[in-house]
Parts: C-alpha cells; structure tokens; sequence
C-alpha cells in the first residue's frame, strides 16, 4: 500500500493537517470520519456486540453510558483492520494519506510509515470545545487520548506534539513525497478534491438514514473543501450536505482547474 499514516488523540489535528498535505502535494486523502458508519455497518452486520449496543441506545442513553461501555461502541479496535481493508482496495497511485485516532501502531502493516500526532492536552481539548460548541462532554475523548498516548508511548514510534505540525509532517515524510507517485496533474488533484468531498456527502447520508437519527438531511450544512486550482488553498466552504452541486464547490473569488488565471490576476487565497 501506498499509504501515509497519521495517527493521534481526539483534537489533535490529524484532520487538518492531513487535508493540507494532500492538497498541497496531490495525494489522495482518507478521511476516517467519512467511514464512520460504514465501518459501523460493518461491524453490526458481524454481530459484535459493542456496535449493536450502539444502534440499540438513544445519544442521550449513549452519553450516560458508563465509561468502559462508551469506549467499546467506539469501535477503536474493531476500526483498525476495517481501515486497512479499505486502504488495500484504494488505487496505488497516487499516495494516500490516511489519518484516524484507530491509526495505532498494532494495527499497521509491517514496513508502514506513520507518524502520531499529540500536542498537549490542554490544546486538544480547547479544539474539542471550539468544534463542538459550549456544554459539550470531553470525558470520552479526554480518556480515548489518554489510551492512544499509551499505547503510542509504548510502542516507541515518531510523535509530534507542537501545535502547527503540518512542517514537521513533510519533513518526516519528505522521502515518500519525494519518490511519490503524487497526482499527474491539476485534472487528477480535480478529482481528488471532489471525491473527498463526495466523501463527506456518503458519511451524512449514512448517519440521517440511522433510525434514531434526526431526519436533517436536507437542512444540515457542513464543510466541503474548495475545489480550486490552488494547492494552498485550505478555504472550506459551508453547503447543504444533499446540494453539493455538479460543477466545482469554489469560494468566492476562486477559479477551477480549467480556468487559466489572467495575467496580473489571481482570486486565490495566498
């Protein structure tokens, strides 16, 4: 597999910094959040218990369900493999970048190259609160981090724990940028911006389609990358998951790969 792994706690910045480093360099990017509920699917469809005790719960059950049961429904354990099957049917060209808090040292194939994300946790939590808004509950994620920085701690693997770590990420995966293969090209970097956020569209559509799940499809708004030519663009731009449109998602300003930039003009964010 051709695969960059990046690793870590809850609000470590896994997810940013692996989307800045596909954009920027032409990977492919897997987004573990997207697999959620496949991954679920997966594993009620197997009988496990854990994942049918989830189903069965209402949000409110599941936030009140002690601790050791909260952790079992999150599948950590159960996500590793289903992560590296994934992986294994994704095309080898170009390289993946795959990031996810089940990306553990146990469960990667022998000869993967993977760094683990873990600033400290005062940062990760101030993120958690900021994406999730006040009153939120940082218990689970709080403990999930303590066992990933465990696990992680006895494993021995690389670790970065400064806040911007996107820098030192392409330094420790220079080499593998460097042999790539990396998109052939602003047509391939297209395609891979829209299936990311295709992506995103499949992961809502499985969770509203959950029976104790509210019926939100055609009101709730997430973030989809902007789809521009720009490798250094990291905008976002709010849609109505159920409208993500036919042509390019662009933020204002923005131009699609196929539209040459004037000369003395540009409507990039730089």
């Amino acid at each position: 597999m051709n695969v960059l792994w990046i690793g870590g706690p809850p609000g470590s910045g896994k997810t940013t910094v692996a989307r800045r480093l596909a954009r920027l360099h032409g990977l492919r990017r897997y987004d573990s959040d997207a697999r959620t509920w496949a991954h679920r699917d997966l594993a009620v469809k197997a009988g496990h218990p854990a994942a049918l005790r989830f189903e069965e719960l209402t949000p409110a059950q599941r936030a009140a369900a002690p601790m050791e049961e909260r952790l079992a429904m999150w599948l950590q354990a159960e996500r590793g493999p289903m992560t590296v099957a994934d992986l294994r049917a994704l095309p080898s060209s170009p390289l993946t970048v795959a990031e996810g808090t089940q990306v553990l040292p146990g469960m990667l194939p022998p000869g993967s190259r993977a760094v683990w994300l873990v600033p400290p946790a005062e940062v990760r939590l101030a993120r958690l609160r900021a994406r999730h808004g006040p009153g939120w509950a940082a218990e689970l994620y709080l403990r999930l981090g303590e066992l990933i920085e465990a696990e992680v701690e006895r494993a021995g693997v690389a670790v970065i724990t400064r806040e911007d770590a996107l820098p030192e990420v392409e330094r420790f995966f220079a080499a593998e940028l460097a042999a790539g293969p990396l998109a052939r090209g602003p047509e391939e970097r297209a395609r891979l911006l829209r299936e990311a956020n295709e992506a995103v569209v499949e992961q809502y559509r499985a969770f509203f389609a959950r029976p104790w799940s509210p019926d939100a499809s055609e009101t709730t708004a997430r973030p989809f990358v902007c789809e521009c030519a720009d490798p250094r663009c990291d905008v976002q731009v709010s849609l109505v998951i159920e409208r993500l449109p036919p042509e390019p998602v662009l933020a204002p300003g923005h131009r699609p790969w196929n539209r040459p930039e004037r000369a003395g003009v540009s409507g990039q964010s730089r």
